[in-house]
């Protein structure tokens, strides 16, 4: 429940029309906005939330949060609802969320990382949910807007938030951190993402450890040589490491076994061992895994209360989730590509392929790369040749600088419909299939086009 008192005191706002004083929630989508709801009329590059005041109101908003102060349209569609004036709506809302996390006495975790975020943040709050009450960031709203949204819908029972961060330029995860204020830290780890803005892997880094003044724990992939020398020159809080080759790690994952229903390890904490059965595939979601452990364990979750979190965890819509139909195994991991997630998620393409099982990669442009886009797909290509993948099949004008570099067995093409159609052509029994590509490429289409069921 929102308070209108309290939304005035964090926005400086003025009311020009009064009516309810308590909120049930807040929206910015006037087509799903609930009844009672606090409507926040956002301007973005394709839409302006003030051609929407009226809509939300009809639609039971019970009030409207707008920069334009002239609402005499809305008499109408606004009778008997709360009319509040701001300078700037985003602002407001940044407020009204940092305004609520002063008030919140529970602990705040802020998750950053190049990959795995999401799947870490689902993992630890399924672990934390095993002995608190948890609210989550809710899927991927991670931005200057997703954030304060998610801190405004925790409930007043919530002992724990989860907060995914993201960022594609310096002083994204500082701004979200002046807002939610973490408490506990967990960076995944560092990759080549998003080079348009960062410009070299120093620049990620550094992006991401802007968490690190905030806080006054973090829990850090101990596998990553590079991320965890810049946390030990950055911090002077209690460090916790996790994982799977580093044998001083403070939580590991020991006996890594691929199975039928995804990946069996021994938990490894300072309070024991005990063996864990993630319903995930991929080493890389073991270490997402074992961040999640170290999380439940710093805070106080015992180690059955931990395995019991993983366990019930099934997976993320479009994040590497495996399927075999007709004889095809398929490994779609569509949600986003960078040179860091393409690379491990290729090793996981040739561990299923196992002996006499062909490797086929359909690869999207990896988009956000900056001047080195073009080496870097040159890059992927070489590897693929040399790792020894059957075939090859390019999506998007910057894939094709890695089609040439693999040479024979790759093909090009423009977008995911012609892709099918060559993967159609040439799919042999027993073919194990990486379908992956950043987000703008909707690689999803290759599997749709193919009548492969996504879970």
């Amino acid at each position: 429940m929102l308070i209108l008192a309290d939304i005035l005191a964090a926005t400086g706002g003025k009311v020009l029309a009064a009516g309810p004083e308590e909120f049930s929630g807040v929206s910015i989508d006037s087509r799903s906005i609930a009844d009672g709801e606090l409507f926040f009329a956002l301007r973005g590059e394709n839409h302006d939330g003030h051609a929407y005041l009226s809509s939300a109101l009809q639609k039971g908003g019970g009030a409207v949060v707008s920069a334009d102060h002239d609402l005499s349209h809305l008499a109408a569609a606004g009778a008997n609802r709360t009319i509040i004036a701001v300078s700037d709506p985003l602002k407001a809302l940044q407020a009204a969320a940092a305004y609520r996390r002063k008030r919140f006495q529970g602990t705040v975790i802020g998750i950053v990382g190049s990959n795995g975020k999401t799947t870490t943040k689902e993992l630890a709050a399924a672990v934390l949910e095993t002995k608190y009450v948890v609210h989550k960031t809710t899927g991927n709203l991670n931005n200057h807007i997703g954030l304060p949204l998610s801190l405004l819908r925790a409930p007043e029972r919530a002992e724990v938030l989860v907060m995914e961060m993201g960022t594609n330029r310096p002083g994204d995860v500082r701004e979200l951190c002046e807002i939610a204020q973490p408490t506990v830290g967990v960076v995944t780890n560092i990759g080549m993402e998003h080079l348009q803005g960062f410009g070299t892997l120093e620049g990620v880094r550094d992006a991401e450890l802007e968490l690190l003044p905030y806080i006054r724990t973090v829990v850090v992939n101990g596998d990553d040589d590079f991320l965890m020398a810049g946390v030990k020159e950055r911090f002077q809080g209690k460090i916790i490491t996790f994982g799977i080759n580093s044998p001083h790690a403070s939580v590991r994952g020991l006996d890594c076994t691929p199975n039928a229903q995804g990946t069996r390890f021994l938990l490894e904490t300072a309070t024991g061992r005990i063996p864990v059965d993630l319903r995930l595939f991929g080493m890389f979601n073991v270490a997402n895994a074992l961040a999640a452990a170290a999380v439940g364990a710093e805070a106080g979750v015992p180690l059955e209360g931990i395995r019991a979190g993983i366990g019930a965890f099934s997976g993320v819509a479009m994040r590497f989730s495996v399927r075999r139909q007709d004889g095809i195994t398929w490994l779609a991991d569509m949600y986003n590509a960078n040179p860091s997630s393409m690379e491990v998620s290729v090793d996981e393409l040739l561990r299923f392929c196992g002996e006499g099982k062909r490797a086929v990669a359909v690869l999207g442009d990896m988009l956000e790369l900056g001047d080195r886009a073009g080496e870097l797909h040159e890059e992927l290509g070489r590897r693929l040749a040399r790792q020894g993948v059957g075939l090859f099949i390019g999506v998007g004008p910057l894939m094709k600088a890695a089609v040439a570099a693999f040479g024979t067995g790759a093909c090009a093409a423009d977008d995911a419909a012609q892709a099918a159609e060559l993967l159609r052509q040439r799919l042999l029994p027993e073919d194990v299939v990486l379908v992956k590509g950043s987000r703008g490429m909707r690689m999803e289409r290759v599997c749709e086009a193919l009548g492969v069921g996504l879970t």
